[in-house]
């Protein structure tokens, strides 16, 4: 399966009014895409917090791991950023997998003038 996720800069950026979820180990953000069809989504883990390449990139990694089971929970239209915090590099993947969870149906159980509220 073909993952449709965000790849230009200018589809990353996110205001402080854009909806948005925190954990222990990340936040997430969405807003209303540009692009009709599936959700987009877009993971981040910032060079200032994380100073080697290979916690970047493992951050990135569990990221993309724990979203993959919930990428049903991701409401067609919307691109959701995704943004790694320090913390994630000592979840479990249990862990990481039950505060994806919490933060993509707190999420979605709000209307965010899209119409797609449960």
């Amino acid at each position: 399966m073909k993952r449709n996720t965000i790849k230009k800069h200018d589809d990353f950026k996110m205001t402080d009014a854009n909806p948005s979820a925190r954990s222990l180990f990340f936040t997430v953000r969405a807003k209303p895409t540009l692009f009709p069809g599936d959700a987009r989504y877009g993971v981040v883990a910032i060079k200032r917090i994380f100073r080697l390449a290979i916690r970047r990139n493992r951050a990135k990694r569990l990221l993309r791991d724990w979203i993959a089971p919930f990428e049903s929970m991701l409401s067609p239209g919307m691109d959701y950023v995704f943004i790694a915090r320090p913390e994630i590099l000592t979840a479990s993947r249990d862990e990481g997998r039950w505060a994806m969870y919490k933060a993509l149906r707190y999420i979605l159980k709000h209307d965010w003038g899209t119409g797609n509220a449960a």
